[in-house]
């Protein structure tokens, strides 16, 4: 018998090669199978848009926007996983925008991630500070207007980084946090979405609800094994904002008070804060119970929180002059089929302080089932007053009584610096005829300061001698303006934090923000004059040179110092000033009508300055 030809199908090693291509087919499949294979999403998963309008193909509006526009997503294993996979036989999912119209804001997510990427602030408080150059307070001074600055945006998301709320998986089977995610199908889009992604063994699910019209919102995540082993990760939940160095300064000296936003969490009993060319925290100090986590404005507040309390992990900052991001890291484990849920509450608002003390809210307590002793974030600790926290509230707190009388901020700086001026009454009045004696001291003193003008310890001694004598008090002048000071510091303090004093006018089309400094420099300028008559009314302690300092120097150094400062502070002092001025010339004449020119003044005053001798 003949051999075949090896080439012919019938040959031996033709059917040998036929199998071992078959068994590699096979084993090639069964790999692809088993380790490579997409997944789809959840069977029964699907879109839903009713309240919302969607977007797809990166920003191109979808057709039908407010009904079903994606379709169903691709069942596991039909050649497109979740998280964008492409494959010959079904195209990745379309990259979509929900967005939601609430009263308070106006939000926007993306299906690749499922993450906000946009939380802007409605209404006229709700902006971003405006920087107004002179000419532009000018232009507003005479009549002209001057375009408002941009709503308050939360969530600006980072070219190249994860978006604000999304999620990623660290460790043996990460899990991307641009993953793409399918919406799912729910009763009530209005106030919320769920969104599902499949990744490895991790399939995870988002849901995001308002309970109610405010700042508040219920973010729970729920995490689930599909495979059958155990696994393990770090699951990261992510808030990156980027920053417009436009509308963000540093503060300093005399820039001003600066607004900028700092990447921020709490951990155990110690808030970290990272702004940019500031040091990172350790990263042990960053380890431990997580309270809460966000991105801490001047004025307002995006956070997280844990709603179950306090949960072990760690956070991560960075911090550049183009960006802020917080990332909290939580550990997870998850046996075979379990479902890992956490939970968490939202805010993303003013830093309002009655705002903050209510989170959360009674309306999101009950709809997590949460009771009544519910743990409290502390968000109020984000209002920083720093040391001077008790005199700070304090002055809010009269600030927003007068301002409830009054209904204009402006006006009630104006009363609480007659509040306390009047408190002040006994000892102002007691310093200002201290001073007034001191005035008339001043012949009997420059006679000592030419008859010792070679003996400067000698010249100290008399001069001494003649004010213990006169029974009055050199520095006494000085005192009323050191009590002052705490205040002045406390009231710069709370304009800085206060967001109830944010954005709030004092008159006319200028002084739109009491919290800004002064666009046309007219009030700290007016301070400056103020100050100076101040000085002038006073006598005149050391020699010329010094009162000349006392006199021009000083207020000059203070009022350019000021400039850049809010115009309720430099309001503030220009009233003290104005007051101070009208009660020592009303003292003055008092004492002039009441003594002849010397009386009601202290005892010895006159003869001291006659003789330096008491009768």
């Amino acid at each position: 018998m003949n051999d075949l030809d090896p080439l012919s199908p019938n040959s031996a090693d033709s059917q040998r090669r036929l199998m071992m291509a078959l068994a590699l087919a096979m084993a090639l499949t069964f790999a692809y199978t088993y380790f490579f294979a997409p997944q789809g999403p959840p069977p029964g998963a699907g879109v839903a848009d009713a309240g919302q309008v969607a977007t797809a193909d990166a920003g191109t509006p979808a057709p039908g926007a407010g009904t079903e526009t994606a379709g169903t997503p691709p069942p596991a294993g039909s050649g497109t996983d979740v998280s964008g996979t492409p494959s010959e036989a079904t195209p990745p999912l379309p990259v979509r925008t929900l967005e939601f119209e609430r009263q308070v804001a106006h939000y926007a997510f993306s299906t690749q991630g499922a993450g906000l990427t946009s939380a802007e602030l409605k209404g006229e408080k709700m902006r971003e500070q405006q920087q107004v150059s002179i000419a532009d307070g000018y232009k507003l001074l005479f009549g002209g207007n001057v375009k408002p600055p941009p709503q308050m945006n939360l969530a600006q998301p980072v070219p190249g980084q994860p978006l604000p709320l999304s999620v990623s998986i660290a460790g043996p089977s990460p899990l991307s946090a641009d993953a793409r995610y399918a919406v799912a199908e729910t009763g009530n889009t209005e106030n919320g979405a769920t969104f599902t992604a499949r990744q490895g063994p991790w399939e995870v699910t988002k849901s995001l609800q308002w309970p109610k019209e405010g700042f508040e919102l219920i973010y729970t995540l729920q995490v689930k094994n599909t495979s059958a082993q155990a696994a393990t990760g770090e699951l990261q939940l992510h808030y990156n904002r980027a920053i417009d160095p436009n509308n963000e300064h540093a503060p300093s000296f005399f820039g001003g008070v600066g607004n900028l936003s700092y990447a921020s969490c709490r951990v155990g009993e110690e808030k970290h804060k990272l702004a940019p060319e500031q040091g990172l925290p350790d990263a042990e100090d960053t380890r431990g119970l997580v309270h809460y986590f966000g991105i801490d404005q001047q004025y307002f507040l995006s956070a997280l929180y844990p709603l179950d309390g306090p949960m072990q992990g760690r956070c991560e900052f960075v911090a550049t002059d183009k960006a802020r991001a917080v990332t909290a890291s939580f550990p997870l484990t998850a046996a075979p089929g379990e479902t890992v849920t956490l939970r968490f509450g939202g805010y993303f608002g003013p830093k309002e302080d009655d705002l903050l003390a209510s989170v959360p809210g009674q309306v999101l307590r009950d709809a997590t089932g949460l009771g009544a002793t519910t743990y409290n974030p502390q968000l109020t600790e984000t209002i920083d007053y720093g040391m001077w926290a008790v005199i700070a509230k304090l002055l809010v707190s009269i600030m927003k009584f007068f301002h409830g009388l009054a209904g204009n901020w402006g006006v009630a700086i104006i009363l609480l610096t007659v509040l306390v001026k009047l408190i002040l009454l006994p000892l102002t009045h007691r310093s200002m005829v201290s001073m007034e004696a001191m005035k008339r001291l001043q012949p009997r003193i420059e006679e000592l300061r030419k008859k010792y003008a070679d003996d400067r310890e000698r010249q100290n001694m008399e001069m001494m001698k003649v004010y213990q004598e006169a029974k009055v008090n050199p520095l006494g002048g000085c005192l009323p303006m050191l009590i002052q000071m705490p205040v002045w510091i406390a009231l710069f303090t709370a304009l800085r934090n206060s967001y109830d004093i944010y954005q709030e006018p004092f008159f006319g089309p200028v002084w739109r923000d009491l919290t800004f400094k002064d666009p046309t420099y007219i009030l700290p300028l007016a301070l400056g004059v103020s100050m100076i008559i101040t000085q002038k009314l006073q006598p005149q302690m050391g020699d010329p040179t010094q009162a000349k300092i006392m006199t021009w120097f000083v207020p000059i150094i203070f009022t350019l110092t000021l400039l850049n400062y809010p115009a309720g502070l430099a309001l503030y002092i220009f009233t003290n000033n104005i007051l101070s001025i009208a009660q020592q010339y009303g003292l003055r004449k008092w004492l002039e009508r009441k003594g002849g020119g010397d009386g009601g003044l202290p005892a010895g005053t006159a003869t001291a300055t006659a003789g330096g001798k008491r009768k």
